[in-house]
């Protein structure tokens, strides 16, 4: 029986919990630096196992999206633990980028965090009770489990047992080794199995918190389930809506944003939360039929990707019974959903429905210019648009008012959402206040490097037109090489490292 394992597992957790309270922050940075230790020696059969689950030949995105995110997260918290604090003026908290290596690694990028509170780092003083956090793992990004389970552990105080999920539980072999320091001194303990094992846990009374990456479906299933309630956390996916605001774009302006909203369709095969899932455009724009043909163009030209998350082929043919007007880029098999792009929605379907898979739709709004776009696109994506997580503005122009407006958890100007998953200094998370009768994209943020107080939204711009090749689009030629060279700088930020990720990037 199941229950014998994780039972175990529980009660070592629970033996060790008031303990993890105790370890001072010397400690907490030693067992960092040694999980960074552990991540690096795993990291290149992290990717091939990756691979091989996904049927993929990615391996810098598996390199990526798996063992370098993870290492940026465990420096992320070493740094703050270490001192570091972000400058903030009226509640917003300047996070990005915070030292010389990453201000010329990301040039002209500018990350916030807005928050409910002008006290910064006011977690590391909080007091707190012991308890065990579940962490309930994500299927899709490896990067994912490790990333909670780090936050839970030493910005929230709670040891944590992370259930993986059967979609990529081959992860959790990584995992044990990268985190042993942690797993052997019973801080964190790492089991496996499926719904029932989850809901098992889900109702265990030695578990105090949860926090779940998934469907809004999971979660309500969860709530539910519990005879007494619990503190519950969670990301629950989004209907990621693009905007792209209308000017004077060259056509060269127009292949790079097609070349960037492709990407954002097809990284990670679109099972992604953030994956680009709705186009929305001016229906006066000039140029808007010249940038969907654009669009086109570079959906035709990038492979198509084995849809290896359940029930995607379901999710795809509804989208296609419903949008008999779908355009598809390639051709559709039992293990493959072509990319698809639906123009000209009317209806609410796909502005309600994540689809995770490879289709992305589009709506125009009744708008020339930009002031009218945005006036009329704010208002359409916080009150139309299912989920509050993720939200994407391509834009020549200024938009510091829509960025003001825009109720999302993470926003990004002229940068794919993505990547403010990937950079840990962001607090990661819906926009607060969703409640279970309406969940939304969850409750509750992670990530969130600086361990800041009441999190709203993250806000990260970049150039409209960046430069070298993005990591995160498809077309990149030399991905795996620049991903390792990414994971060693993790490792020793020095400037031999950085100019050996910059000769790598280069060659993109």
């Amino acid at each position: 029986m199941f229950s014998s394992e994780v039972d175990t597992a529980i009660a070592r957790l629970d033996s060790r919990k008031a303990a993890w309270l105790t370890v001072g922050t010397p400690a907490r940075i030693d067992y960092l630096k040694r999980c960074m230790t552990g991540v690096m020696t795993v990291a290149e059969d992290w990717a091939i196992a990756a691979c091989q689950a996904k049927a993929s030949n990615l391996a810098g995105e598996e390199w990526l999206t798996g063992s370098v995110t993870t290492l940026m997260t465990l420096r992320s918290i070493v740094r703050t633990l270490e001192g570091r604090t972000a400058r903030v003026e009226h509640g917003i908290a300047k996070v990005f980028p915070d030292n010389l290596l990453d201000r010329l690694l990301w040039l002209g990028f500018r990350g916030e965090v807005w928050t409910e509170s002008s006290s910064l780092n006011s977690l590391q003083v909080r007091n707190f009770d012991p308890g065990i956090s579940l962490v309930l793992g994500a299927g899709n990004v490896g990067s994912t489990p490790p990333m909670d389970l780090l936050y839970k552990l030493f910005a929230e105080n709670q040891v944590v047992l992370l259930k993986m999920n059967p979609v990529n539980e081959y992860v959790g072999e990584f995992l044990e080794q990268a985190f042993a320091p942690l797993i052997t001194d019973g801080f964190l303990q790492i089991v496996y199995g499926g719904s029932d094992v989850g809901s098992y846990l889900c109702q265990h009374s030695k578990i105090d918190s949860i926090h779940i990456t998934g469907s809004h479906h999971t979660y309500n299933a969860i709530v539910q389930s519990l005879p007494n309630p619990k503190p519950i956390t969670s990301e629950l996916g989004c209907v990621t809506p693009v905007l792209i605001v209308p000017g004077n774009w060259s056509e060269s302006d127009l292949k790079f944003q097609a070349r960037h909203v492709a990407s954002m369709v097809a990284h990670n095969a679109s099972f992604n939360c953030v994956a680009a899932k709705l186009l929305v455009t001016a229906k006066g724009w000039h140029l808007r039929d010249r940038f969907l043909t654009l669009l086109r163009q570079e959906f035709a030209k990038i492979p198509n990707r084995k849809a290896y998350y359940p029930g995607a082929q379901q999710r795809y043919q509804e989208f296609l019974d419903r949008y008999p007007q779908a355009e598809i880029f390639g051709t559709r098999t039992e293990e493959i959903v072509p990319w698809t792009l639906i123009l000209d929605v009317e209806d609410d379907y796909a502005l309600n429905t994540e689809a995770f898979c490879g289709v992305i739709a589009e709506v125009s709004l009744d708008a020339t210019t930009a002031t009218e776009f945005l006036d009329r696109a704010i208002p359409f994506v916080n009150e139309r648009v299912w989920g509050n997580l993720s939200c994407v503005i391509l834009t020549k122009t200024k938009v510091d008012r829509a960025i003001e407006n825009l109720n999302y958890g993470a926003i990004g100007v002229n940068v794919w959402t993505g990547v403010i998953y990937a950079l840990p200094d962001f607090a990661w998370g819906a926009y607060p206040g969703n409640d279970s009768d309406d969940i939304q994209s969850g409750q509750g943020f992670v990530h969130n490097g600086y361990f800041l107080d009441r999190p709203l939204k993250s806000v990260l711009s970049a150039p409209f037109r960046i430069f070298p090749t993005p990591f995160w689009f498809a077309d990149h030629g030399n991905l795996t090489n620049f991903a390792r060279r990414a994971a060693e700088l993790q490792i020793t930020p020095t400037w031999s490292k950085f100019t050996q990720v910059i000769f790598e990037a280069l060659r993109g």
